[in-house]
């Protein structure tokens, strides 16, 4: 619950805190539902998680009704808020696209004024040995984009 009062704190556009944390715990019978709307590979990295979570965010504000541009954004700082959190508890929060979004939608009846965001695993690090060989591969530090392909001083293509 932490993880989710970090979250709860982020920014947002008039307030309105645009996202939502639908999850499950490995303890409910939720969790295989959340499990099976990963992509084969993530379904093998997450099995293990403690939690499994899907953010939505909605697309209107709630005072006007007017679309809001950035729910997406501020549904980002929430997760970011998260992921800070996690990591100070020495947990792991892995955000993912590889899943099915209209499945997930679907099955955890997300309203329309809704959209579905990201999947999150939550839980302790494991070794990298308990990964499929595969995926095992694939677990080292990931290397950032040089600061001058990411800043631009004036316009896009100063």
């Amino acid at each position: 619950m932490p993880l989710f009062e970090a979250a709860r704190w982020a920014p947002s556009s008039y307030n309105n805190q645009h996202w939502r944390f639908l999850y499950a715990t490995r303890e409910d019978g939720e969790f295989e539902q959340f499990s099976e709307l990963l992509n084969e590979g993530n379904r093998a990295w997450a099995e293990n998680a403690a939690v499994l979570v899907t953010l939505v965010s909605k697309q209107t504000f709630d005072h006007n009704g007017a679309p809001a541009r950035t729910h997406s954004f501020d549904a980002g700082a929430a997760w970011q808020n998260l992921a800070l959190e996690a990591s100070r508890r020495e947990l792991v929060a892995h955000a993912m696209q590889g899943f099915d979004y209209e499945a997930a939608a679907q099955r955890l009846d997300v309203p329309d004024q809704y959209s579905v965001e990201c999947m999150i695993a939550i839980g302790e690090r494991a070794p990298a040995e308990a990964l499929p060989d595969e995926l095992q591969e694939r677990e080292f530090p990931k290397g950032r984009k040089p600061i001058d392909e990411i800043l631009h001083h004036g316009g896009f293509a100063d």
